[in-house]
C-alpha cells in the first residue's frame, strides 16, 4: 500500500503509528493512516484485519 521511501512500517508493527497520515477527519476523531491502520484521537486503533488495539494514553506521573 505504502509507495514512498522508506516504506511505512506495516500494520501489525510495533511502530505502526509512525506511518504516514492519509486522510484527516479532526471532526471526527480519526485518521487513516498509510498501513491502513484508523488511528483514533483517544490513542485506540483499528487494524486492517479487524482487530482493536485499545486507547494507550501515558498514565500520569505523581508529584
Amino acid at each position: 500500500m505504502c509507495t514512498h521511501m522508506p516504506p511505512c512500517p506495516a500494520a501489525d508493527s510495533p511502530d505502526r503509528e509512525a506511518a504516514h497520515v492519509v486522510a484527516r477527519h479532526p471532526e471526527q476523531g480519526w485518521s487513516l493512516l498509510c498501513n491502513a491502520v484508523l488511528l483514533f484521537e483517544d490513542t485506540g486503533e483499528l487494524l486492517p484485519d479487524g482487530r482493536i488495539i485499545a486507547p494507550h494514553r501515558p498514565l500520569a506521573t505523581a508529584a
